[in-house]
């Protein structure tokens, strides 16, 4: 028996065991995390750098995006370390950071994605109040109201786990460190404190996600009642990759975390776990380059004038 003032390290759930299989493993995370770093930081150049980019929804998608590079950098580089060096270790410290750093990057991004999804519904639905509703200082204080929620709620939940005693050993069965996987390291009631500050969470996801929902049931109706075929495309098209995203999002996040305990298995919990960690990051901003036009085209304007300087 030992308890969590004895423990120095953890010890993640390895892929395989096989050497072969363990290469090919780094070799796939790190083509997805190289694609989620290029498409990451080509969005947060071309905004930052195109004055034409200077508006609220791109200031929230450089937002998106700098959250983005972030989860996925906190779990996928010492996942691929774990296996290129046939290792499975991580430190305590480290596994408290690690947990602190996904609930905050991850919640601060869902609570973006809910902005995001006002300012669609302000842009479509009361388009003359749109440059007084969200101006410049509108936005910075939403967009640090998101990081800050992000930061508090990271900042109790680590806490709070990290101060539970654990006395069921040190091994996790994730290929990252995870709350509910430390929580069943625990040996005391105590971890039903925990338990409370997730469903609390989990209630404060369930009503942004509810206005999600009926920011996107008016920005629909509105849209509908365009009376040209080409205003409705135009207005559809600036909503469908945000409206993707969330869908990406919730889903794989829901899955992980709500699927009945009667499918769940170390396998399928892995193939989860991968698929809300690694996905959403790499593929946000091919969702978002590929259906606005005009990000594309700046996008590939940075391009190409980088190349002219080589």
């Amino acid at each position: 028996m030992s308890n969590s003032s004895s423990i120095t390290q953890f010890l993640l759930l390895a892929f395989t065991d096989t050497r072969e299989l363990q290469l090919l493993h780094f070799w796939l995370f790190l083509g997805i995390y190289l694609a989620a770093l290029l498409g990451n930081v080509l969005i947060i150049t071309t905004i930052a750098c195109d004055q034409h980019l200077h508006t609220p929804m791109y200031f929230f998608l450089l937002n998106l995006s700098l959250l983005d590079l972030g989860s996925i950098s906190i779990t996928v580089p010492k996942s691929m370390a774990n296996s290129l060096w046939d290792t499975r270790v991580i430190s305590y410290a480290g596994c408290a950071a690690q947990v602190f750093f996904v609930f905050f990057l991850f919640g601060a991004e869902y609570s973006l994605l809910t902005i995001m999804s006002y300012d669609r519904y302000i842009a479509i639905c009361k388009p003359l109040h749109y440059g007084t509703l969200l101006g410049s200082r509108a936005c910075l204080h939403m967009a640090a109201a998101a990081w800050v929620s992000g930061f508090l709620n990271a900042l109790l939940h680590t806490a709070n786990t990290f101060s539970l005693p654990l006395c069921k050993g040190n091994a996790l069965d994730h290929f990252f460190c995870e709350i509910p996987q430390i929580l069943k390291l625990s040996c005391s009631d105590t971890y039903l404190r925990e338990l409370g500050l997730i469903v609390f969470s989990v209630c404060l996801i369930s009503v942004c996600f509810v206005f999600i929902v009926l920011s996107y049931v008016q920005i629909f109706r509105a849209v509908l009642r365009i009376p040209s075929e080409q205003g409705r495309h135009k207005a559809f098209s600036t909503c469908l990759p945000h409206l993707a995203v969330v869908s990406l999002f919730v889903s794989t996040g829901a899955f992980a975390y709500l699927k009945p305990p009667s499918i769940s298995s170390p396998s399928l919990d892995l193939v989860v776990s991968v698929l809300y960690s690694l996905v959403p990051p790499a593929l946000n901003p091919l969702i978002y380059s590929m259906r606005n036009q005009e990000l594309k085209g700046a996008v590939w304007k940075q391009i190409t004038g980088f190349l002219l300087k080589l």
